[in-house]
């Protein structure tokens, strides 16, 4: 999330009453958690485990907790960078989301923010959220459900039943229950999209899901948050993918098919119906089983296991 203006350090600071390390004038330009930081942006970080991975990230100002909890790690702000001193970066992370993007909510069917574009049909039933923009020649079927600024471009259809922009699933477990991190990012469908009924699409937690242009979403279809699918993809019914995948152009996930977080399907790969993924797939290939692996190789297995009783 790109905050509305540059910020200061010590304004930021102020802002959630913490101590910082660096320059007091350090500017700061935006949010994000870890899988999508760019220049500028702030990332939180509280377990050693990721000190290092988000210390040298994009990110130039990581919001983190104070030197004694930090089990025993010695950690240097490196130059050109800034931190953000925190008893509970989680939650002051939640601070700061809520800060520069206010919940709203519109209680009208169609928000008064929201801007439809020429020749698209909203039929009944269809909620779009604050600042939801719907390009031309659109359909939305009855009861599809668009979070706030979310952008549907042109040549779009959607049908009944599907939500878009839901939040993320993204929790802290604590002693005693589950912290929820608040969702700022969108969900970007783009053109000659269509997604089938009762279809659900997370917002990012930070950036954006986005649906690449010409891709195909059958019915009962799960895409988690700040996923990033491709140009002329297909999904067939029931496949569920995670939050942080990439899923490049021509990829085919055939039915029931479970992908898991932060994982890369590549280029015109195909993923064949019931595999249950948990590592890259390469350009081109296909791969199959749980857990997923080349269809080739797993069709022999399966093969060898049926000569077991014998």
């Amino acid at each position: 999330m790109k905050l509305p203006q540059p910020y200061k350090l010590k304004d930021i600071a102020a802002i959630i009453n913490c101590k910082f390390e660096g320059d007091a004038n350090h500017i700061v330009t935006g949010l994000n958690e870890i899988h999508m930081v760019e220049q500028g942006d702030i990332v939180f970080v509280d377990h050693p485990k990721y000190y290092e991975k988000a210390i040298n990230s994009r990110a130039t100002t990581i919001l983190i907790n104070p030197p004694e909890a930090r089990q025993g790690k010695n950690v240097v702000c490196p130059a050109g960078k800034a931190f953000l001193i925190s008893d509970d970066p989680f939650t002051d992370y939640n601070k700061l989301v809520k800060h520069f993007q206010p919940t709203s909510y519109s209680l009208k069917p169609i928000s008064d923010t929201a801007i439809v574009g020429v020749n698209t049909v909203i039929m009944p039933g269809v909620y779009l959220g604050e600042n939801v923009t719907v390009g031309d020649n659109c359909v939305l079927h009855p009861n599809v459900v668009v979070y706030n600024n979310c952008v549907i471009k042109n040549n779009v259809i959607i049908h009944a039943g599907t939500v878009i922009g839901a939040d993320a699933f993204y929790y802290k477990k604590r002693s005693d229950k589950f912290d929820k991190m608040v969702s700022c990012g969108r969900v970007v469908i783009e053109d000659d999209v269509e997604i089938g009924g009762l279809c659900t699409i997370d917002r990012g937690v930070s950036g954006d899901t986005v649906i690449g242009a010409g891709t195909k979403l059958d019915n009962h279809v799960q895409v988690g948050h700040d996923t990033v699918v491709g140009k002329m993809c297909l999904m067939a019914s029931h496949v569920g993918v995670s939050g942080c995948v990439v899923i490049k152009d021509g990829a085919t996930l055939w039915g029931q098919a479970g992908v898991r977080s932060d994982v890369t399907i590549g280029k015109g790969a195909v993923l064949l119906a019931q595999s249950g993924l948990g590592e890259d797939v390469p350009d081109g290939k296909t791969f199959f089983g749980t857990p997923a692996g080349d269809a080739r190789a797993k069709m022999k297995e399966v093969a060898a296991l049926k000569m077991l009783p014998d």
